[in-house]
């Protein structure tokens, strides 16, 4: 007997193509490395497009960005976040300095991509991240790449001081009220009457912040393009170049593979270049908008002239955070007024997480102080007088420090509408509602009088 039997046919699976990136780098955005970063970009491009097993997952490539951290590499970091997405099987990149300069940032990215199958090719040394001595050999260069990064940064410093010992600038930045020309700084007259404005303003009590809404109004740009911030403010008041001197190393690089600047505060030499260049402001001025800016630093919110004050000012302290306590407006009452609060100032920006210091409501603040003070009501200018700062203390004590040394705790309580519950606040209540009362029954008088017609 004849048998006829079905044969069901399998599926051949073809093998996976890797998926192929690859990472580009270039420190110095200038001459030869522009085509060097373009050559790099359009060489991974027809390598990986070529091979038949690869598909092309991208090339990374950043510009003009050190080697030595990871943070403001943002193609790098991106192709990280692709990794750990799995979008990559393959890194090619072409040597271990062009990948990292770090070596502990080198080994951690790679262990990572080890950890998520991923490999890292690295062309000039030859070096497969995946295969058993390729760590090996990564540290060992990666120490080299490092110690070179240091040597090289070392001798760059040596010749950026030689400079500052002979009256030269590092390098042409920008200033607001200057152009370069040359090795010279020239005066820009449009820009120099600004920062003239800026240092008679301030001299003239007004503050950086109401300066920003000030040049804004009047349509000033800065050397950025944008307009004045109160940063920017703040920096011009204390740059001594506009008085046609130069502070030169006013600071500093202290790990070549970290490379965030601080600020030199006596570990170098600073050097003192005088009349450098035309000065936009005399040293006079300067000096005394310097002494300006320490009065109003001791003084804290209360140097502020601009700003919305009271006698509690930089007075009133919490005892967790040791910030000062800031008037905070709560919703306006039925009267149309605010009740105002008074809130740690970490609390107050970071929440109840950020510090657990109690509020106080001003009226309390207020009749609390009086009574410290002897009064039957209370007096800013006998406040501004004798005390010092008050602290909140938790469980409802205030603490009062007087200038004199006395301290006295006072306990205090919000009887909430008590507190605003006066004679004439009960009087214009009663003829508020009495006003709405009648209203009331005169539009339901007018309606009923349309229906009987």
């Amino acid at each position: 007997m004849r048998t006829i039997t079905k044969l069901e046919t399998k599926n051949i699976e073809l093998p996976k193509l890797k998926r192929v990136a690859a990472y580009a780098r270039v420190s110095v955005e200038r001459g030869r490395t522009l085509n060097s970063y373009s050559a790099q970009v359009s060489y991974y491009n027809d390598l990986i497009q070529k091979n038949p097993e690869w598909e092309f997952a991208g090339v990374y490539a950043d510009l003009g960005i050190s080697g030595t951290g990871i943070e403001k590499r943002n193609d790098f970091k991106r192709l990280l976040q692709d990794c750990e997405e799995g979008k990559i099987d393959i890194i090619l990149t072409k040597s271990v300095s062009r990948f990292a300069r770090n070596t502990v940032d080198l080994l951690k990215v790679v262990r990572h991509l080890k950890e998520l199958g991923i490999e890292v090719r690295f062309e000039k040394e030859n070096i497969n991240s995946l295969t058993g001595d390729g760590e090996l050999m990564l540290s060992i260069l990666a120490s080299f790449a490092q110690e070179e990064v240091i040597s090289t940064s070392n001798n760059i410093k040596w010749s950026i001081r030689k400079k500052f010992e002979s009256g030269r600038p590092q390098c042409r930045y920008k200033i607001y009220g200057y152009r370069w020309d040359g090795d010279t700084l020239v005066i820009e007259p449009e820009e120099a009457k600004i920062v003239k404005l800026i240092f008679e303003m301030y001299l003239n009590k007004v503050s950086a912040e109401r300066m920003e809404i000030i040049l804004k109004d009047m349509g000033v740009i800065a050397t950025n393009g944008g307009y004045f911030n109160i940063g920017t403010i703040r920096d011009m008041l204390k740059n001594i170049t506009y008085t046609g001197n130069l502070l030169l190393q006013k600071c500093y690089t202290p790990n070549p593979l970290v490379r965030r600047k601080k600020a030199n505060n006596g570990q170098l030499p600073k050097y003192y270049v005088e009349n450098n260049h035309e000065p936009i402001i005399p040293l006079e001025m300067f000096m005394q908008v310097q002494e300006e800016r320490e009065r109003r630093k001791a003084e804290g919110q209360r140097a502020n002239f601009g700003k919305n004050i009271t006698c509690f000012s930089c007075r009133v302290k919490c005892p967790i955070c040791g910030k000062n306590y800031m008037r905070n407006s709560s919703s306006r009452r039925s009267n149309g007024t605010k009740a105002h609060i008074w809130t740690c100032g970490t609390r107050l920006t970071g929440g109840s997480k950020a510090c657990n210091g109690k509020n106080i409501n001003e009226i309390a603040l207020k009749r609390v102080s009086a009574k410290v003070l002897g009064l039957d009501e209370f007096d800013s200018n006998a406040f501004d007088e004798q005390i010092e700062k008050v602290i909140v203390i938790g469980d409802g004590i205030l603490e009062f420090h007087f200038n004199d040394g006395r301290i006295i705790s006072e306990k205090w309580e919000f009887n909430g509408r008590k507190e605003y519950w006066t004679e004439e606040r009960r009087k214009e209540r009663g003829e508020r509602l009495k006003k709405i009362w009648r209203e009331k029954n005169d539009k339901k008088s007018n309606n009923n009088t349309s229906v009987i017609k």
